[in-house]
């Protein structure tokens, strides 16, 4: 067909201006075919693009059909140039085709390689961070972004504004043909320096050569070839089809899924992993939308934002917030403002010189929240498919609005409700809020209130590289963040959180981790944030069914460890550590009372506790504590411990030492004053005898421990100290029958509760 030939057009992959020069390049050539850079074997999901219901941004999901956690993604917003492109070619029925290697020649060689590639989409829009150093895997700049290096280079601070000021503002009436030559000679020169092509970027620009060859052959007309700029030089370049075929050979080509999947602007702005790099997605698509007047509508775009966040923003503002970006515009020699000036000129104009709160309106701005959404007929990803599954077997609707769900772990339905919730939990999902979390651990019963976002679904598609089901990534999931845990306390939290959602790989894998650490843990504090939460595990894992044999001697000993270190762990500390440690002491002896620990390793604990009290080094806020827990457990007598306050608020105590050891033993346990006279009389004595200046100091650490208490315990407090007795309400006269009345009342109650309890 002697009438083919071929245009390429070297874009800025996501640039708006390259988007809008393009659909105008488009506009007068015409094509016969539209050939993008992108997986050729994702090319029939082309025909979706258009779509009434497939919203932006979105991305191509492409996966090994055996091996769904081998997978890629390609993400798409709508001022990306390939995304117009397609809707271009839809729109005027013409023949839409990608052509660089299949997705599998993108995949991680081995499944276990998590680093997913996003095709060379690492633009550099404005506010950009820095990326870190460069690895050997990881293009040069000049190759990652080659319009972003030239727009360094011209001394600006993203492509975009380099785009629009040279290409499409500084070139006048210049068509977009010329416009896109000049890019490829910009590309062409940027390229003569260029070392040798690793193979995998070697074999792109033969296979998407090879692609066009034939495309040539097929269609009689222009062919339109959209690709990253970098690629224009090799791709208009002679090379033999045999050499590009020469190099191709050998190319595994296993069997791959592909769908589109829904994603959001924040995974738009990642530079590395499975985002697109886009920096700023926020203006990008305020670049792409606005027609005209570009800078006044950002400006009342910033001063919505502001106002939102309550800062007063006037017209007069605006106004000369316009007028200084213009100004700066021209000391810049540039032909508009661009992101840079607008933005210095809104930090001057609106937010009074001040860049912190510019800052907080940033992320907001620039970024943004938008959620994509795909059509019904497109095939779903294997963890979305399995979700449905798993809704439908639970009868559970994925709805916005909060609702209320009770679940009963004794049925199987309750059972399958309360797990599904805990798996998606572990996957960043959280359809489900448990409510009261703390109660519900003792129960067979749990509260959850449901609401779904958008962006959940997106969350379960970026999961796929765990596994292709809710099960199997979930389980892949907690054990890769158990193998990576290296504190006990925290490791601890993710065995438990695998047995809520009957996790039995990752549990098994925990609880070897588990012992394997412990046998080696040598910090007290690790060993005692560990207890509380394998505690609830040993406590509450029958309401679960799940065998957790080796857990019990695990606690003990793990308790033992502890508190034999304890006095050494609490001495010379400062009041952060010394809080840290006095709050896990107290979380790890109410584990230790859950468990109704007995024998040896109870008289471990208490000796360990003994120890630190009588060591004169511990830090007095730890003493504080571990007095009140031996007090609590009837190892300290009222009168020792009594004898214990005087002694320690005593006149010869320094005031500091005296405050933390009040501290220590009274945080969130001050009712103990309203009912004890021997301790309350000890407080009193000590409070009075202060100087007036020391007694002001330590009001703050007074109001923290009588926080606790509420306006009734308070009352009853004050009535205690001045000693008043509390009368009762008129017309209630207490009986005179030594409690029998109460005695019955009492066995009423207790048969009600029951039944409630069994119901």
């Amino acid at each position: 067909m002697t009438g083919s030939s071929v245009e390429i057009f070297g874009i800025r992959h996501h640039g708006p201006g390259s988007a809008r020069r393009l659909v105008q390049a488009l506009d007068a050539l015409q094509p016969a075919a539209v050939l993008i850079e992108g997986p050729v074997d994702a090319s029939p999901l082309l025909s979706f693009v258009g779509h009434a219901d497939l919203k932006p941004p979105v991305a191509l999901l492409c996966y090994a059909a055996d091996e769904p956690e081998r997978a890629g993604f390609w993400p798409f917003a709508s001022f990306s140039p390939e995304y117009q492109a397609a809707l271009w070619a839809n729109r005027h029925s013409v023949p839409a085709r990608f052509i660089d290697l299949p997705a599998t020649a993108r995949f991680p060689e081995e499944s276990k390689d998590r680093d997913m590639e996003t095709d060379e989409t690492g633009a550099q829009p404005p506010e950009a961070e820095d990326p870190g150093p460069e690895t050997p895997d990881e293009p040069d700049p000049i190759h990652r972004d080659p319009l972003g290096a030239l727009a360094s280079a011209a001394g600006y601070e993203d492509g975009e504004s380099w785009w629009s000021d040279v290409i499409e503002e500084g070139g006048g009436d210049q068509s977009p043909h010329l416009a896109f030559a000049a890019v490829a000679d910009a590309m062409a020169a940027l390229r003569e320096t260029e070392a040798d092509l690793e193979l995998r970027e070697a074999r792109r620009e033969a296979h998407m050569r090879l692609r066009i060859a034939e495309a040539l052959k097929e269609f009689d007309g222009p062919i339109a070839v959209v690709c990253g700029a970098w690629h224009v030089p090799a791709l208009k370049a002679k090379h033999a089809a045999k050499n590009d075929r020469a190099l191709l050979k050998g190319l595994k080509k296993p069997k791959i899924a592909a769908t589109w999947a829904p994603w959001t602007a924040p995974r738009l702005s990642l530079g590395s992993g499975y985002g697109a790099g886009i920096r700023a997605p926020g203006w990008c698509r305020h670049l792409w939308d606005s027609d005209d007047r570009v800078a006044s509508r950002w400006l009342a775009r910033i001063a919505r934002h502001l106002r939102a966040n309550g800062q007063i923003v006037s017209t007069a503002s605006l106004i000369e917030a316009e007028r200084l970006s213009v100004a700066l515009c021209v000391l810049r020699d540039k032909p508009a403002p661009g992101f840079e000036e607008l933005r210095d000129a809104a930090i001057a104009c609106l937010c009074f010189g001040e860049p912190l709160l510019w800052r907080t309106i940033e992320t907001e701005l620039l970024i943004g929240a938008d959620v994509g959404e795909i059509p019904d007929a497109v095939p779903l990803s294997p963890l979305l498919e399995d979700l449905k599954r798993c809704q439908k077997t639970a009868r559970l609707k994925p709805e916005a609005l909060e609702r209320d769900l009770s679940v009963d772990l004794r049925s199987d339905s309750g059972l399958y409700r309360s797990t599904l919730l805990h798996r998606l939990a572990v996957l960043d999902v959280p359809w489900g809020q448990l409510q009261d979390a703390g109660r519900s651990r003792g129960t067979f019963r749990e509260r959850w209130q449901l609401a779904w976002q958008p962006e959940f679904a997106v969350r379960l598609v970026e999961h796929l590289v765990h596994g292709p089901t809710i099960e199997k990534a979930a389980n892949t999931l907690l054990a890769t963040r158990m193998k990576a845990e290296t504190g006990l306390g925290d490791l601890a939290r993710l065995v438990e959180q695998a047995l809520t959602a009957d996790l039995g790989a990752a549990l098994e894998a925990g609880l070897e981790a588990l012992e394997h650490r412990a046998a080696q843990a040598d910090q007290c504090l690790d060993s005692l944030r560990a207890l509380p939460p394998l505690a609830r595990t040993v406590r509450y894992g029958e309401a679960r069914a799940v065998q957790i044999d080796r857990l019990p001697v695990l606690v003990e000993r793990l308790a033992v460890q502890a508190a034999i270190a304890l006095p050494y762990a609490g001495r010379n500390l400062d009041a952060e550590m010394a809080g840290e440690l006095g709050a896990a002491l107290a979380a790890a002896d109410e584990a230790l009372h859950l468990l109704e620990t007995a024998g040896p390793t109870r008289a471990s604990w208490e000796r360990g506790l003994h120890d630190c009290l009588e060591d004169r080094q511990t830090a007095p806020p730890v003493a504080g504590k571990v007095a009140n827990l031996l007090h609590a457990s009837d190892s300290l007598s009222d009168a020792d411990t009594a004898v214990l306050l005087d002694t320690r608020l005593s006149p010869g105590t320094p005031t500091l030492d005296a405050a933390g050891f009040f501290e220590g033993f009274f945080q969130g346990a001050a009712q103990h004053l309203i009912h004890d006279e021997g301790l309350r009389r000890a407080v009193s004595a000590w409070l009075t005898g202060l100087d007036p200046d020391d007694f002001t100091a330590n009001l703050p650490l007074l109001r923290r421990v009588f926080a606790d208490l509420d306006a009734m315990e308070r009352k009853r407090l004050i009535d205690a100290v001045l000693e008043r007795r509390s009368r009762a309400p008129a017309g209630l006269q207490p009986l005179d029958d030594d409690g029998a009345g109460w005695a019955a009342h009492f066995e009423i109650l207790s048969k009600l509760l029951a039944a409630r309890e069994a119901r």
